[in-house]
């Protein structure tokens, strides 16, 4: 029977923790704020604000604004951008029915719709966010622009259809 060093053992320890971590490495679902009056405090402290048809936060109502099970970085890169921009947010759109399903999805806590206004529109398609013409969407041809953090701002009409894929703007 052969002996192992113990730099062999060793190696092979190493070799057997590196695939038990690699193989629990699976993509883990983002952070929330379960409630909508968590993630809307969080908002109003940013100095942002929210607007429904329905006057309602129901994430069940397509007429409320909800922000019920929305991701932590989703607020996080709302937030960030209305800093950078300086510009007044107002959202209209969270989490409520209503909203094209998917992975990054409204439902899924990754998008906001937020009011079209002068500031925003320079801020986004101008020099001074530098994001970049990213193409028009498939589907409804909503011209898309990218953050230099990678998320996705799209012009729908009256209001920008924005998913974040981070915290940051």
């Amino acid at each position: 029977m052969k002996k192992t060093g113990r730099l062999s053992t060793l190696g092979v320890i190493v070799a057997i923790g590196s695939v038990l971590l690699t193989a629990g490495t699976a993509d883990a679902a983002p952070a929330k704020w379960a409630k909508h009056d968590q993630a809307a405090a969080q908002f109003r402290k940013a100095g942002i604000t929210s607007s429904s048809s329905g006057g309602c936060s129901d994430w069940n109502k397509k007429t409320c604004t909800s922000f019920t099970n929305i991701n932590k970085a989703t607020v996080s890169g709302a937030i960030a951008f209305k800093k950078v921009s300086r510009c007044k947010v107002v959202i209209t759109g969270g989490t409520e029915r209503g909203h094209a399903a998917g992975t990054y999805s409204h439902r899924n806590g990754y998008k906001v719709d937020m009011s079209v206004t002068t500031c925003l529109n320079k801020y986004i398609t101008g020099k001074a966010g530098k994001f970049t013409y990213a193409g028009k969407r498939k589907g409804d041809g909503a011209k898309m622009y990218k953050s230099p953090a990678g998320n996705v701002y799209a012009r729908e009409g009256s209001h920008w259809d924005v998913t974040y894929y981070n915290s940051k703007a």
